[in-house]
């Protein structure tokens, strides 16, 4: 384990140190939820920092993990890698002041310092965005030996930049609620209203949410699966099989996202779907059956590929 720890404080040190400082604030935000009774929007008022800490370790280990995966190291994929750093801090430092200040940070207009701090997230977002691109391309440039970790990688980068752009719509004009607030997270309802437990997605209107997370996700998701069928299905499968399987599994989790954010767009709650959106589902699993079904009547046996 302390090996392994080891190893992994190396794949990109700005990244793991700040995944580490990230971890920490998830623990201290996790007590802040317990022992602050503030309530801002309807849930306690340190839920958004933790969220927020626990994403960025997801999102920092994963990311740091993938640029150790290059056959060669680049210059240009690791100074990506601290900018992201570096806007992903101030976007948390943002939020944990407007915490500390008991105020939201999150489309806040409601003061000059308030839309300040606001616009400051937004321009680190973007440049996260470019960053995260960059390292995309730098992957897709430098082919990996490993077919399926190649295919996975490259998948998890593509959407979960699919999953950024999925929280444009909480930022268009028209989501405005409220005097000085510039966005919404919720479509047809007002933010702070009745959600699932822990995520708060809204149990009564569309939640924009819901397709941002999906997506993000993706970059853990797709290497997951890609492991996974490595472990369990390697005898069985063929790595060219293997391969085609996460690229239909990236296809549907692709069209997953864009499902979830046009339901939210229709203000329709995750868990109240309308016959519209059960059919589109419903065609989306079909089809995703279908498609692994096809790899699958198509595969090689790893043996016979190794003699071919």
């Amino acid at each position: 384990m302390t090996t392994a720890l080891r190893r992994a404080a190396h794949w990109h040190r700005p990244m793991m140190v700040f995944v580490a400082g990230m971890a920490v604030l998830a623990v201290v935000a996790a007590i802040g939820v317990v022992a602050d009774s503030r309530v801002l929007t309807g849930v306690p008022i340190w839920l958004k920092p933790f969220k927020f800490a626990v994403s960025f370790v997801l999102y920092g280990t994963t990311l740091a993990w993938m640029l150790s995966l290059l056959p060669r190291r680049s210059r240009t994929a690791e100074r990506a890698g601290t900018v992201i750093v570096a806007m992903s801090l101030a976007e948390m430092a943002v939020i944990v002041g407007q915490v500390l200040r008991g105020t939201t940070s999150h489309y806040n207009e409601t003061t000059p310092l308030n839309a300040a701090l606001w616009q400051v997230m937004g321009a680190s977002i973007m440049v996260l965005f470019v960053a995260h691109f960059v390292i995309g391309i730098v992957v897709l440039r430098q082919p990996m030996a490993d077919r399926v970790a190649r295919y996975a990688v490259g998948w998890g980068l593509g959407l979960s930049l699919l999953g950024m752009l999925a929280a444009m719509p909480m930022v268009v004009p028209g989501q405005e609620m409220a005097e000085g607030i510039a966005g919404a997270h919720s479509v047809g309802v007002p933010d702070g209203g009745p959600g699932l437990p822990l995520v708060g997605w809204s149990t009564t209107g569309g939640d924009l949410r819901i397709g941002h997370f999906v997506g993000l996700h993706a970059l853990q998701a797709l290497p997951i699966l890609a492991i996974l069928l490595s472990r369990f299905l390697g005898a069985w499968l063929d790595e060219r099989s293997q391969a085609r399987l996460v690229v239909v599994a990236g296809a549907a989790y692709g069209v997953l996202t864009i499902l979830l954010t046009w339901q939210a767009l229709r203000g329709q709650p995750l868990l109240r779907p309308d016959a519209l959106t059960l059919a589109a589902a419903a065609a989306l699993v079909a089809a995703t059956a279908t498609a692994a079904a096809l790899v699958l009547v198509r595969r090689r046996r790893p043996e016979l590929a190794l003699a071919a």
